[in-house]
């Protein structure tokens, strides 16, 4: 069973949870300050990634928040967590990959389906405001892949298509990506 290291949780072993913070801790406060946190347990092929994120279980959004503010003001150019994925130096529940994205089921699922897609390579590409007219392809080829993999996930009756933009969007990591959420009625307003 994975372990998930967070501010806002703790870990039921205790052991494990001091075993993975002193393996893992630097590494992680230094790419992704005060959000993200990932541990894969020995002999597992997954890697949790538990983020700040705000669910009915964890009503606080405050800590959402902060931690985007805590994403923005990294360099644009640091490597991010998904970097870590693409290039598999950390493992993820890939449901897709081709040669230009890459797209994984979301560890603190805000639906019973909850997708990521990502491109592979950034190119300047943090956030949407960021997007020029060269990323145009890049970014259909994103929509694209989210309803193929909806297709894919028995999403016939209908999915949302996310993207988090900047601090006030709550965007966590500086990579674009796409979150593909469905397998529940949506509600309105979102957010």
């Amino acid at each position: 069973m994975s372990a998930i290291l967070s501010p806002m949780r703790l870990c039921r072993n205790p052991i494990r949870a001091r075993f993975f913070s002193g393996r893992f801790g630097s590494l992680l406060n230094r790419d992704v300050p005060s959000l993200t946190r990932v541990v894969s347990s020995p002999g597992l092929n997954q890697t949790r990634i538990a983020s700040n994120s705000t669910s009915s279980s964890n009503p606080s959004v405050s800590s959402e928040k902060d931690a985007a503010l805590a994403a923005a003001s990294t360099s644009p150019d640091s490597p991010t967590i998904f970097d870590k994925i693409i290039n598999k130096e950390i493992p993820a529940n890939v449901v897709y990959e081709d040669e230009k994205v890459l797209a994984f089921r979301d560890i603190n699922p805000q639906a019973p389906v909850h997708i990521l897609i990502i491109p592979k390579i950034r190119d300047g590409l943090s956030r949407l405001a960021k997007a020029e007219e060269r990323h145009c392809e890049i970014l259909g080829l994103l929509l694209y892949t989210a309803k193929v993999i909806a297709k894919q996930e028995g999403l016939e009756d209908g999915f949302r298509i996310v993207i988090n933009d900047g601090p006030k969007g709550c965007q966590s990591v500086y990579h674009i990506h796409v979150h593909l959420l469905g397998g529940r009625q949506m509600e309105w307003p979102a957010g």
